[in-house]
């Protein structure tokens, strides 16, 4: 790790350039790739054409739910509360299914307007009325422990939040959710419930784009990250080490694990989340190896932790560690979390390349790119503005070789 002035990660974005809606077509974004120091563009449909044919892409399944609810007191107050992730049940899985009462972590907006008592809002299944309610419990930090009831029996948390809630729209897009932000704001081989902002760097794919994949040879597998608001949020401490770095829960299966094993140095992650899960799962298993006997707590990485591990254990030594974990308590997948923050000075482990979107300055995301391609982040942002790319979630795409 080295001194890092976050003014050095600072560049001009124009709001003209920030996205507010997404392309017609998810794969005729555009494309800008990077590979040894050379920037060149294209459309995102061409992907597989700056590919090698032994590539195995890792893409993020997570499903983004509509996490947002707006709630309207007697006063004509109107109240937002954003579902992070679930407190109890604690699995994403449990929570969404559940017909009984849950308790979220969220982020309350106009939180000064409500003091006590519940939260009521209204929703329609089956042609009647019912009422969805929301009641503080405490405080979490700098979210609050909210209790979600109602008086419809046999339907689940998921289905009241697609009855009643909105998708969570980045603050950067200026506008209320739509129609379709519901098909475009999702990528289309999401599977796995959870997430409150969407895995962008996946938007751009098509059913045509991975069949032309398929058709070169290249190999894909999926990890489960569900992304929290926390990838949002602003560096607002001058001194980057003062930043406190959200956590984000991860599941990866054994499959996974040997398809990894079986292509080392073949690797491209598709989006900044699956970067994150991948290499985070080399630092667990370099846990694992260091505390043999093994436990849950071995699977949580804290923000800084890895920077002070050994970096002298190989890749094929650390996932073989996962899976012997996994073996020994008969586990078809890892529940795990990381708050592990990716920034210049970073060594990576796993991963050969990066397909992701453009970041907002000064942003941890941006510290990853930096991390990855070093001071070269800011001639491929220059030449991105120079030639009309569009920014942030629904903006265009940059594969990032070495």
């Amino acid at each position: 790790m080295r001194e890092i002035d976050l003014n050095d990660y600072d560049y001009d974005l124009p709001e003209s350039r920030i996205a507010q809606h997404p392309v017609n077509e998810r794969d005729l974004s555009q494309l800008l790739i990077y590979n040894h120091d050379i920037i060149s563009k294209d459309i995102f449909r061409n992907l597989s054409s700056y590919l090698p044919s032994d590539t195995l892409l890792v893409f993020n399944n997570t499903r983004v739910i509509r996490a947002r609810i707006f709630f309207h007191k007697d006063s004509g107050a109107k109240i937002e509360v954003l579902c992070l992730e679930p407190l109890t049940p604690p699995e994403y899985e449990l929570s969404l299914s559940s017909e009984d009462s849950v308790e979220w972590k969220c982020i309350i907006g106009n939180l000064k307007k409500w003091k006590s008592g519940f939260l009521k809002t209204p929703f329609i299944y089956n042609n009647k009325q019912y009422i969805l309610k929301a009641e503080k419990i405490q405080a979490e930090k700098e979210a609050w422990r909210i209790r979600f009831s109602w008086d419809c029996k046999g339907i689940s948390f998921g289905k009241i939040l697609d009855l009643s809630g909105h998708i969570p729209l980045p603050p950067y897009i200026n506008r209320d959710d739509e129609v379709n932000d519901l098909d475009r704001y999702q990528t289309i081989y999401s599977s796995m419930s959870g997430s409150v902002a969407a895995p962008t760097a996946g938007l751009h794919f098509t059913n045509k784009v991975l069949e032309g994949l398929k058709a070169k040879g290249i190999k894909s597998t999926e990890v489960t990250l569900h992304v929290g608001a926390g990838t949002f949020q602003p560096v607002k401490s001058q001194d980057i080490y003062d930043h406190e770095m959200h956590c984000e829960h991860f599941y990866v299966t054994a499959n996974t694990l040997e398809t990894l094993l079986k292509n080392e140095g073949k690797i491209i992650a598709v989006g900044t989340t699956s970067v994150r899960t991948i290499e985070s799962l080399y630092w667990l298993g370099v846990k694992l190896i260091n505390s043999p006997s093994g436990s849950s707590s071995e699977l949580t990485l804290e923000q800084w932790e890895v920077y002070n591990m050994k970096r002298d254990v190989l890749f094929k030594d650390s996932l073989e560690a996962l899976l012997n974990f996994m073996k020994d308590r008969t586990l078809s997948f890892i529940h795990a979390s990381t708050s592990i923050m990716i920034v210049p000075g970073y060594n990576f482990m796993m991963i050969n390349g990066i397909i992701t979107n453009f970041h907002q300055p000064k942003s941890t995301l941006l510290l990853l790119i930096s991390a990855w391609i070093g001071d070269d982040w800011k001639k491929t942002y220059k030449f991105a503005l120079e030639n009309n790319f569009r920014f942030l979630s629904y903006g265009d795409c940059s594969l990032f070789f070495r």
